[in-house]
């Protein structure tokens, strides 16, 4: 053999030896920090926001639309024409029952009565006259000397005077009202609006608008509408005593006031399906103004002491609703559930669940059966925020 071909073999199986020693190494030698911390790590705990299933009054509301109407709206005029005189509100003051709000140029009606007073005086007068006329004619008719027919005219001389009188009483009457019209006063206790007339110009009774509309507030008036299918509900609630409204600004979130239905309208609207309202309201801060939108939630019943849960926590599958608990070991199971009245808060539990248990109300993509699970603070729901 020469020494190339015996360099030659050595040299190959040098290579060959160096082979079988990295292939052992890479099979048995310990895996690197990393990777043996992947394979060792378990899968991390789900994170999770939780509830807890509790017992409380749940009360039933019924929600509808409705409008602010004022108690009493007045279109202040006047009742007798005339040139207005003076104007002696202040647009939107408030304004008591009897206040003087406006006056028309009372000469004319002053004028008026005083010739009617003076004319009774004299028919007074000439009765009083009349009377002593008839008084002696009956007496000389007695003794023969006048007759019957002298007695007869004077007789009636007197009912005629007499009754010239009640119609003058009834002229002063008249001109004496005529006179009061001259004055305008506040018919009730309100808030004047805007002022329409200026004073000086002409009032004519067949032709002027009012000089300014009185509204009363206070009270104040609601009238919404709900299903008619709610109709059973309500008269029931009625039936037991005064039902609560409370009024809510437009975007349904602050209170306003706190009233109770007056009355349920005697039709429903065939059209809408719809049944019509009316709350009142006293009002006392002047929270409700005429013709302002508000939500009026009217509360029917209250559900004693029931297991409820967040709404959040319910979820829909293919065998109906469920719920994720969390186990006291903190793993996600499953629970069937059956449910009764819901909100978009709140949710009460007819059966499937238990006081005190764990819900998830977010995070539930995340789980699978007998998954462990991280907790964040466990929330409630107060059942008086739903409706």
């Amino acid at each position: 053999m020469s020494v190339r071909n015996l360099c030659r073999i050595i040299l190959v199986g040098a290579g060959a030896a160096i082979a079988v020693v990295g292939l052992l190494y890479w099979q048995f030698a310990p895996s690197p920090p990393q990777e043996r911390s992947a394979r060792s790590q378990a899968p991390a705990p789900a994170p999770v926001s939780v509830a807890t299933v509790t017992r409380q009054d749940v009360p039933i509301h019924l929600s509808g639309l409705g409008t602010v109407q004022a108690s009493l709206t007045v279109g202040i005029r006047s009742q007798v024409d005339g040139k207005l005189q003076e104007v002696l509100f202040t647009e939107g003051q408030r304004v008591r029952k009897g206040d003087v709000l406006a006056k028309i140029d009372p000469r004319l009606f002053q004028a008026a009565l005083d010739q009617a007073i003076a004319r009774k005086r004299q028919n007074a007068a000439l009765l009083a006259g009349a009377e002593k006329d008839l008084a002696r004619s009956k007496a000389l008719a007695q003794k023969d000397i006048g007759t019957q027919q002298n007695v007869d005219q004077q007789q009636a001389k007197v009912d005629q005077l007499k009754a010239s009188i009640e119609a003058d009483m009834a002229a002063i009457a008249t001109a004496q009202t005529q006179l009061n019209y001259a004055t305008i006063a506040a018919p009730s206790d309100g808030r004047m609006g805007v002022r329409l007339v200026d004073p000086g110009n002409l009032i004519r009774v067949s032709e002027s608008g009012p000089i300014a509309t009185l509204v009363q507030i206070q009270p104040a008036a609601v009238q919404f509408t709900l299903p008619a299918r709610v109709l059973p509900d309500l008269r029931e609630a009625m039936a037991r005593g005064p039902v609560e409204v409370t009024a809510f600004d437009q975007d349904n979130r602050r209170a306003l006031d706190t009233g109770t239905i007056l009355l349920i309208d005697n039709v429903i609207d065939q059209a809408t399906d719809m049944i019509r309202l009316k709350a009142m309201f006293a009002n006392a801060d002047d929270q409700l103004w005429p013709g302002q939108y508000v939500n009026a939630r009217v509360l029917v019943a209250i559900k004693r002491n029931v297991l409820t849960i967040p709404s959040s926590a319910v979820q829909r599958g293919p065998q109906g609703l469920f719920a994720w608990i969390v186990t006291s070991k903190n793993n996600a199971e499953p629970r069937p559930l059956q449910v009764g009245l819901t909100t978009s808060d709140l949710t009460v539990v007819a059966s499937g669940l238990s006081e005190g248990e764990r819900v998830v109300i977010d995070g539930h993509y995340r789980l699978r059966r007998g998954a462990l699970v991280s907790i964040a603070k466990p929330q409630s729901v107060d059942a008086r925020s739903g409706s």
